[in-house]
């Protein structure tokens, strides 16, 4: 089984974060999005699987995806699925919501 190790994200709150909007932050030395929507946190790879682009220069479309700004490969923030058909996966990270702080685990080397 893979050990998690549970990081507060400094300077980013819930209530700061913007709904809708891709944030990228870094959490030992990963680059990570975060995303609001519906009062959900969702925390990601900040780069997309296929070619490396940065996925929070993208967006959000009507259906809560993030959208590559590179080749618009669209992926679902719950659970990091491809959902326009290419078959790649985007590495999600398991977040905590405490008071208004944000925790994100990131997996044990």
């Amino acid at each position: 089984m893979i050990g998690l190790t549970w990081h507060k994200i400094e300077g980013v709150s819930v209530s700061g974060l913007a709904e809708n909007k891709l944030t990228e932050i870094s959490v030992s030395q990963k680059r990570i999005g975060l995303l609001k929507r519906n009062a959900m946190v969702y925390a990601f790879s900040a780069t997309c699987p296929h070619a490396g682009s940065p996925l929070c220069d993208g967006w959000v479309d009507a259906l809560g995806r993030i959208v590559c700004p590179e080749h618009n490969y669209r992926f679902d923030p719950a659970n990091g699925r491809n959902t326009s058909g290419e078959g790649y996966k985007l590495f999600t990270y398991p977040v905590e919501i405490k008071n208004d702080d944000i925790y994100v685990a990131t997996p044990d080397p």
